[in-house]
């Protein structure tokens, strides 16, 4: 029976966490497989939750987290080191950057016969400076080297990898979207979305806008708060906001509203006031969100697969989104969602308008959505793809 050690960043809500727990708990029978993790930041929302509730018990490493510590990091190293000795994994996976780069090389020393990294999303532009970014890519290069197969989540991503970074030769990737569990997003919909407008006391006539992640700064939340501006100066249609998540940035946005003139609210609990723009910290069960909301944003400078527009599509949402990594791999562009410009609020807050004044065009992306996610991005298909390119990985080194 083959084993796999799956390492992953850390257990914060998001992509990493769902495509690491579903093929934990699907892969087939004839894999043995253990998740192993890190720790959550500060403002992060946890994903233990998830994971238990799909029946695994992951190994926690304390000391293995989103920042560059060195002696956490060495700790991190010799935790991994010795349980790929007791385990004697035929396969390590990781997934994400930290992950990737404590795990790999924990590998590569113990002369694992399979290493297999996923890119969720990539830090070479809008994280750092070009000297640390160069650091980055270098490191990146060193252990795609060393690597049996790189996993890309859209050919997007590949492309940025193979061509404009060259992390590694295309021939060396493989393109597997992530996939998840998106029937809830179709369910009681009626009823979720009556209870969200009641709880934060929205008219029949709002048109609700939401942006879901962490307020951190390649998410970009300042171009959403300024464009909810321009938007209402322009638009007859009552509007209301919500920025949905959590992060380091939460008290700078509300200092932002602030400054703007934006009257804002923090409603972590839901006890709510009619306010332009509401802050609601994280929602763990974000399938009652979205059917409360009329329009889902993106505005990230940087993304792999954002998650929040699969759920959007799955929900019949209507999406804008700066065209930004793998984003217009995952909508159908003037289909599911209108793309901007990255960094642009005139065509950001133009394309917004449109979008609040046009119901028809709203609901005419929205009515595209569970169509083109639930089967593309369904875990059956990603825990399908997984396994078979495990077999071919195995069988070449036999």
């Amino acid at each position: 029976m083959p084993r796999v050690l799956r390492i992953i960043n850390r257990f914060n809500l998001g992509g990493p966490t769902y495509n690491a727990a579903y093929l934990t708990r699907y892969l087939s029978s004839d894999f043995d497989s253990i998740l192993v993790g890190g720790t959550k930041e500060e403002f992060e929302e946890s994903s233990e939750y998830i994971v238990r509730g799909l029946g695994i018990n992951p190994i926690i490493i304390p000391e293995m987290r989103r920042s560059v510590n060195p002696a956490n990091d060495l700790i991190a190293y010799r935790k991994i080191s010795k349980l790929i000795k007791q385990f004697k994994p035929d396969i390590v996976h990781t997934h994400a950057s930290k992950a990737g780069t404590i795990g790999r090389l924990a590998a590569i020393r113990n002369d694992v016969p399979v290493i297999v990294h996923t890119f969720h999303g990539h830090v070479f532009h809008s994280y750092f400076g070009s000297s640390k970014t160069n650091i980055f890519i270098n490191i990146e290069q060193g252990l795609a080297n060393k690597c049996s197969k790189i996993i890309a989540i859209s050919d997007k991503q590949k492309e940025e990898l193979s061509e404009v970074y060259k992390i590694a030769p295309s021939e060396k990737f493989e393109v597997i979207p992530l996939g998840f569990d998106l029937q809830r997003f179709q369910e009681n919909n009626v009823a979720k979305r009556a209870e969200f407008r009641r709880q934060y006391r929205l008219t029949e006539d709002d048109v609700a806008i939401g942006i879901v992640g962490r307020l951190a700064p390649v998410k970009n939340h300042e171009l959403f708060i300024r464009a909810i501006q321009q938007v209402k100066a322009k638009t007859n249609t009552p509007i209301k906001a919500f920025i949905i998540g959590d992060g380091e940035l939460r008290d700078d946005l509300q200092g932002l509203c602030s400054s703007l003139g934006i009257d804002f609210q923090y409603a972590p609990n839901g006890n709510a006031k009619p306010s332009t723009i509401t802050f609601t910290s994280w929602i763990k069960n974000i399938d009652t969100a979205y059917p409360g909301l009329d329009i889902v944003a993106m505005t990230s400078l940087n993304e792999g697969t954002p998650v929040s527009l699969i759920e959007a599509q799955a929900a019949n949402k209507s999406i804008i989104s700066t065209n930004v990594g793998g984003i217009e791999n995952i909508v159908i562009p003037n289909g599911t969602a209108l793309l901007t410009k990255n960094n642009c609020i005139s065509d950001f807050s133009e394309k917004l308008l449109e979008l609040v004044d046009n119901k028809e065009l709203r609901e005419s992306q929205a009515s595209k959505g569970w169509e083109h996610v639930r089967n593309k991005f369904h875990y059956t298909r990603l825990v399908h793809d997984m396994e078979q390119l495990y077999y071919n990985l195995l069988n070449q080194h036999k």
